[in-house]
């Protein structure tokens, strides 16, 4: 009886087990794989391509080479061989997420010309809870004022915060940031309800340059023991103003651009003249993608658009973004996201981080909880960090640097 049983529980097992063999559990990627696959194929066509996968959605780790297996079988059965790096075409494939679903996007690159395709899986495949990924964004009040502040920057000598009239320097003691030297700016013309402004560090470092409607200012810090302290001059100004401070200081080609003086926002001309007309917009940031140097604006009309390639494309992801957004260079994820601040009129604001892998914003850090309104964002001249102003509901200004850390 014993052997009639222990004969019976091995022929059980083995049936059992062929019958997994034969008819294995799918695995979940299957059919994004398959899709993407297909959408790939029909780009590039016939031939070889270099297959690079980065995962910055909640899938684990140890599932991203069962994937890769089989994007490469998929693609092989449509011609396309995933061969080594010495292909003149490259293959990224960016598995993402937001709040509502998972996004794969493949950027099809042969020589000049970057193509996308893209797979969004159902919200039964699979999904994982929804957690913030990627990084930690810090904040740190390093001045509270009174006074309306429309944009500030830190130099290598003081702290330079533009006002509606005058721009106010203050220098640092241990006791935190006082005021130094305070000037006119001498406006001629009546400022709109809500002015800006923009200040960034000179070419040389040793000084900064604003604009503000109007006027242009520049103040740079003598050295001399005659001279010694800060020199600030203001004149009248419609030139175009850098839309990117960060580039000024760098390799980076500054793009520039007209600000409509009777209103608060730039009127869509650049310089240098880039062939294409582009919406009125509140801010615009150059940053770099796989393919380049691209340019994210934000029109008066709350859309988010890309410009990298014409035409404009807008940013699938971005209607919770207000009218403030800058890059800040982490080194986590892709290097560098965009930090957007909430939309809406809530009286305590909120800043988040964001990669956009393709036309599409993906969440890559929990809301950062602002003291009140954002109300300028703009990076430090190394753009590793941001200086944000916010208008409490005390009808204060605070001035914040956020930085981030790689979860």
């Amino acid at each position: 009886m014993k052997l009639v049983c222990l004969i019976a529980i091995i022929v059980g097992s083995v049936t059992s087990l062929w019958s997994q063999i034969q008819n294995p559990t799918p695995s979940p990627w299957e059919e994004p794989a398959a899709a993407l696959a297909d959408q790939i194929a029909g780009i590039v066509g016939p031939g070889q391509a270099h297959l690079i996968i980065r995962n910055i959605s909640t899938i684990p780790s140890d599932q991203i080479p069962a994937i890769r297996r089989l994007l490469v079988q998929d693609l092989k059965s449509h011609g396309v061989l995933a061969s080594g790096t010495e292909s003149a075409n490259s293959i990224r494939v960016t598995l993402s997420e937001n709040a509502r679903e998972r996004l794969w996007v493949a950027e099809i690159i042969e020589g000049d010309e970057t193509r996308v395709a893209m797979v969004r899986l159902d919200s039964g495949v699979a999904q994982q809870p929804q957690t913030v990924m990627g990084l930690m964004l810090r904040k740190q009040t390093i001045l509270t004022t009174h006074d309306t502040v429309l944009a500030v920057l830190e130099t290598p000598n003081g702290l330079v915060a533009i006002e509606p009239e005058e721009i106010v320097i203050f220098k640092h003691s241990p006791e935190g940031w006082h005021e130094e030297k305070r000037v006119s700016i001498g406006q001629t013309r009546p400022l709109t309800r809500d002015p800006r402004a923009v200040v960034y560090l000179s070419a040389n470092s040793n000084g900064f340059e604003a604009f503000i409607a109007g006027s242009a200012c520049t103040g740079s810090f003598q050295t001399e023991q005659s001279l010694s302290g800060w020199a600030v001059h203001c004149r009248e100004s419609d030139d175009p103003w850098p839309i990117d401070q960060s580039s000024v200081t760098t390799s980076s080609a500054t793009i520039k651009a007209f600000y409509n003086a009777a209103r608060n926002y730039f009127t869509g001309v650049l310089t240098p003249n880039l062939d294409l007309d582009l919406p009125p917009f509140y801010t615009a940031v150059q940053f770099q993608r796989a393919s380049g140097t691209a340019l994210l604006i934000g029109g008066i009309d709350g859309k988010v658009q890309l410009l990298e390639t014409v035409p404009v494309k807008s940013v699938a992801g971005a209607r919770d973004w207000g009218s403030d957004f800058a890059a800040l260079h982490t080194g986590c994820g892709a290097g560098t996201q965009i930090i957007a601040s909430s939309s809406g009129a809530a009286p305590a604001d909120s800043l988040r981080a964001y990669e956009l892998p393709a036309q599409e914003a993906i969440p890559a850090s929990a809301p950062l909880a602002m003291d009140g309104a954002v109300t300028a964002l703009a990076p430090s001249p190394d753009g590793k960090s941001l200086i944000a102003v916010a208008r409490t509901a005390a009808n204060q200004y605070e001035v914040d640097r956020v930085t981030a850390s790689c979860n």
